[in-house]
């Protein structure tokens, strides 16, 4: 009887412990006094699991009943909410409770002290709830010693200068690809672009309200954030390659050529061993909770991938550069996780002299044949030494010589610097991705760890040639600072993106058909020679030849690849999927830029598009896009 009565508390306890251990769903929205909060972040305390509400203030997470839900948005306090028996929960967030005010009348110099000549005091501002309503919202100012009254573009919290607004964000100029003939300029070349960065940042705009600057946005980071049902390669090259032609949405009487490229997908077992650097920002930019501690929760879930072959030393940078924990195997993962958690943010930053120290470590304890690799996190706001784009390029160019390859991860707003972190990726064999979120980290450094960390090819250009049998212009649709000469092709010594294992690459050419009238392209009249008639074949099933070289990953030479796009198009209705899908998110990045050369800018029809093509969401990503699509209704691109 007694044995009987253990068994059943034992029962009990264990039906209690299922019980409370189960999953559900949680859902709600978050507001303030003024309305939904976008962007808010929701996480399950104590775990890396978490979310972060759409523009309407929704938000859906996972959880257990007993588990704390952390509750926080930029400038306000944070509120926790334990799970019970209701799977809606509600929150308003409150502003940060003030001290004294500090006015801001903005900066012309850059010395602490000018800085401080321009700080009065105003006991009678707003608290900071009230000043971040509006277009103010999302700013990047979190201390809760004082709140801040904003005069002009700037605030001054602890020893660093953060603008209020996007306005000092640097994004590197560029002009939209125009459309060209055939037959003046016969070839297109390329290098691929796996990086997705642009359209992480262009999520964090819309969500926090802001407008979006057009050099922010690059399309062809835009596409390649999804993942598309391309097969895998079934020779010995480590892509394959895909192309469909159908009808264009913005210009009714054009067609669209989609290319693209399935990276190989390498088992875990034998993925190479890992001898990583990780080169971390800890200068007084990165307080705020979207830098720092953002960024070493994202470290967090790169060390859980690690195995005990792997090696990871940390370097950081202020206003010098110095090793906080030397190479380290994977299996410790506690002791490289207490070394992250050490961290703490102060001082100028001498990007150069960090980068030198990270670079001069993994060679070091360089693994011939291994994934030797720097992964750099920063707002990318080097001011000491070597910091202009200039001076990184020429330092990532000689750097990237040594067979080190390197990974961006971009955090935080106002002050951010997406042109110098792409300039590094660019030149420095590497990849750059925008961390917006811990959702966003679990993506890049979680679930897609292989793609981003494991290069399976490295300087793969793509070349295409338009039969202009059938083609009388085309223009490549983004991938403006990826182009390349066509000289440059065969040219080993010219540098191109890597892919990584599993990674997916898409491009978008835009066509006018022969005979076909366009508002965007003026034909050249034909030249006295050009009226010769050719002789050969004029290759009426082919719409374009297209070529790819690629080296492996340790290796010097090019490997070419050949194939044909047929000149069979088909309508968009009955295009595939992921065309329609592309074919949206490419839409929707020409709105955002404000391109002269689309006739139908409907916002409505992208969706309807979107809607269409919105297939093998697992994740949820593609829905995500959709409703960015409807945020993006208000806040269309920024007339620079």
């Amino acid at each position: 009887m007694k044995n009987l009565k253990k068994f059943s508390l034992a029962l009990a306890m264990l039906i209690c412990f299922v019980s409370l251990a189960q999953e559900k769903t949680i859902h709600g929205i978050v507001s303030d006094s003024g309305g939904p909060l976008p962007g808010a972040t929701i996480m399950v305390k104590g775990t890396t699991r978490g979310t972060q509400t759409d523009f309407d203030g929704k938000y859906t997470i996972k959880a257990s009943k007993g588990e704390t839900l952390v509750f926080s948005y930029i400038g306000y306090t944070s509120k926790q909410f334990k799970i019970g028996n209701s799977a809606e929960i509600n929150i308003v967030l409150n502003g940060m409770q003030t001290l004294d005010e500090v006015v801001v009348t903005g900066y012309a110099e850059t010395t602490r002290k000018a800085y401080l000549g321009s700080v009065v005091k105003d006991k009678k501002a707003k608290p900071l709830s009230q000043q971040l309503q509006g277009n103010a919202r999302g700013l990047a100012i979190t201390h809760a010693k004082e709140s801040i009254k904003i005069r002009g573009n700037t605030s001054i919290i602890d020893k660093d200068i953060i603008p209020a607004t996007n306005d000092y964000e640097d994004y590197e100029a560029f002009v939209e690809n125009a459309f060209e003939s055939p037959k003046a300029a016969p070839l297109s070349t390329f290098s691929i672009d796996v990086d997705n960065a642009s359209y992480t940042n262009i999520r964090r705009l819309i969500n926090n309200g802001q407008k979006v600057p057009k050099d922010a946005v690059r399309i062809e980071e835009m596409m390649n954030f999804f993942k598309y049902d391309y097969p895998q390669p079934t020779d010995n090259h480590p892509f394959s390659i895909n192309s469909e032609y159908s009808e264009c949405p913005w210009n009714s009487n054009n067609k669209l050529v989609r290319i693209g490229l399935q990276g190989k997908n390498i088992d875990d077992k034998n993925l190479p061993a890992s001898n990583l650097v990780f080169l971390i920002d800890v200068s007084g930019s990165m307080f705020s909770d979207n830098k720092l501690p953002l960024l070493k929760e994202s470290m967090k879930v790169l060390v859980t991938q690690l195995r005990k072959d792997d090696k990871v030393a940390i370097v950081v940078y202020a206003g010098a550069a110095g090793l906080v924990l030397p190479p380290t195997s994977g299996d410790k993962k506690m002791t490289i996780i207490d070394a992250l958690d050490k961290l703490q943010s102060g001082g100028s930053t001498a990007g150069g002299a960090g980068i030198q120290l990270a670079y001069k470590t993994a060679k070091e304890n360089f693994i011939k044949g291994g994934n030797n690799r720097v992964v750099l996190a920063t707002d990318g706001d080097f001011n000491v030494g070597a910091s202009s784009d200039n001076d990184m390029q020429r330092l990532i160019e000689e750097e990237r010589k040594s067979g080190v390859f390197l990974t961006c991860l971009g955090f935080g707003m106002g002050n951010y610097k997406d042109s110098k972190m792409e300039t590094l990726a660019n030149k420095g064999n590497g990849n750059y991705a925008y961390i917006d979120n811990i959702q966003e980290a679990n993506r890049f450094l979680g679930k897609e760890f292989k793609g981003s960390m494991f290069a399976i090819a490295k300087d793969v250009k793509i070349q295409i040639e338009f039969n202009p049998t059938f083609v009388q212009a085309y223009r490549l649709i983004g991938y403006e600072n990826r182009k390349l000469r066509p000289e440059d092709f065969k040219n080993d010594e010219i540098d191109a993106g890597e892919l990584g294992s599993g990674h997916t690459v898409t491009a978008l050419y835009e066509i006018v058909p022969v005979n076909v009238k366009s508002d965007y392209f003026k034909p050249l009249e034909d030249t006295k020679y050009s009226k010769v008639e050719n002789k050969g074949t004029n290759y009426q099933n082919e719409l374009a030849t297209i070529k790819f070289r690629y080296k492996k990953p340790d290796g010097d030479k090019s490997i070419e690849m050949i194939a044909t796009i047929s000149s069979t198009n088909k309508a968009l209705k009955t295009a595939s999927d992921d065309f329609k899908f592309c074919t949206a998110v490419a839409w929707f990045g020409l709105n955002l830029k404000d391109s002269k050369m689309v006739s139908n800018k409907s916002l409505v029809d992208i969706k309807k598009l979107a809607k269409e093509g919105l297939a093998n969401d697992d994740e949820g990503y593609k829905a995500e896009f959709i409703r960015l699509i409807e945020g993006g209704n208000t806040f269309i691109a920024a007339k620079n």
